[in-house]
């Protein structure tokens, strides 16, 4: 059996480790040149956690991951409002709890793929005709393949959505009302000023910063905006929106002008009536992004993969086994968005009475068995 993988992430290497394990014929196919390192900290917890563990991950994401002890909110004096406890938080989740770098997920997922799988980078998919049972697919190098399984596995904006589908940014698109940016930058000063990950929220927008390896700092940033346009410069934009916040913030806007690019996107949530058309089918964000309100957005992407992969060795044909991929992960999924809409005003208050709301609620987990059972709310929602 042969399958196609569009996108070269989380979701679509996870997928081509189980299904290359399971005997299948695996083409990866990749738009960007290699590896991504872009991306923000997760807490990958939940689905993810136990998939890694199944694939024996685990060890190598211990070895690269980060031992965050708390995360901070500030004012715009610098003042600490209050800190979520992650120590706490491992403990209640019986401690299956790693701070990553996305990118480092990406690399060790990508460092497991099976032998014999094969991935192109600086290639995508330029054509798709669908018959079922069998899709013919044209490359972007111009070769030809037919496939008895053709995943798009290629985010938010997915090419294979759009071309199957077609609604790449229509209706399945639900905007949030946020864009988002990181960066990582070089530098000693900064990064000692940094013991933990701290965020200032202003109404509208917040930013934040955490030391990672070597002098390096990682800089994480989300802003309202009422249209989902990306900017011509990204980097432009954000200096624009936070070029008038004090503390770090200057520096780092200053170090973001000197990088060839950043990331830069909308927060959005992917909502489809179906994920799979005959033998084509849509796995992680293509299908079911959470949005970074909810969290466990890479979480899901593994989540999601060993279940496409776990219902096709089940079922006698692709179509059985994409309709039962659907049924029994989309009620997770479902509960994962509804939980990052509920996050929107929470996470960057409109106006200045939200923030002092916000904050004050912040503030609550400082008090004993108060904190304990915030974090047990935020995490309730977590398949785990």
């Amino acid at each position: 059996m042969k399958a196609v993988i569009c996108g070269a992430g989380i979701a679509g290497l996870t997928l081509g480790w189980w299904l290359g394990r399971g005997g299948w014929d695996v083409l990866i196919v990749e738009k960007a040149p290699g590896l991504r390192d872009e991306g923000y900290m997760i807490d990958f917890f939940g689905a993810g956690y136990g998939v890694a563990e199944r694939m024996d991950l685990l060890p190598r994401l211990k070895e690269v991951a980060y031992h965050v002890p708390a995360v901070c909110w500030i004012d715009s004096d610098e003042r600490v409002i209050s800190c979520l406890d992650y120590d706490a938080m491992r403990e209640l989740l019986n401690g299956r709890l790693l701070s990553l770098m996305r990118g480092d997920l990406e690399r060790a997922l990508f460092e497991m793929r099976p032998p014999g799988t094969d991935i192109r980078f600086g290639c995508s998919i330029a054509e798709i005709h669908s018959t079922a049972p069998k899709a013919d697919i044209t490359l972007t190098s111009g070769e030809r393949v037919r496939a008895d399984l053709l995943v798009g596995a290629d985010g938010v904006h997915s090419t294979v959505r759009k071309s199957v589908f077609g609604n790449a940014e229509g209706s399945a698109f639900r905007y949030l009302g946020m864009q988002t940016a990181a960066f990582i930058f070089e530098d000693a000063g900064i990064r000692n000023r940094l013991d933990r990950v701290k965020l200032l929220t202003v109404p509208g927008r917040q930013i934040g910063f955490y030391p990672i390896r070597g002098d390096r700092v990682a800089a994480f940033a989300v802003h309202l905006a009422p249209e989902h346009t990306r900017p011509s410069s990204p980097v432009a934009k954000i200096q624009r929106i936070y070029g008038g916040l004090g503390w770090i913030v200057p520096d780092a806007l200053r170090h973001a002008a000197k990088l060839p690019d950043i990331y830069y996107d909308d927060v959005a949530q992917i909502v489809m009536p179906r994920w799979s058309e005959g033998c084509v089918t849509l796995v992680g964000d293509a299908c079911h992004a959470v949005s970074l309100l909810a969290g466990q957005g890479a979480s899901m992407a593994m989540g999601g993969a060993c279940a496409l992969a776990e219902a096709l060795r089940k079922e006698t044909s692709v179509e059985a086994g994409l309709a039962r991929y659907e049924a029994e992960f989309r009620p997770s999924v479902e509960r994962q968005q509804a939980a990052g809409r509920r996050m929107a005003n929470w996470f960057v208050p409109a106006s200045q009475w939200r923030l002092m709301f916000r904050n004050l609620t912040l503030k609550l987990m400082r008090v004993p068995g108060l904190n304990r059972l915030m974090l047990r709310s935020a995490i309730s929602g977590a398949d785990i």
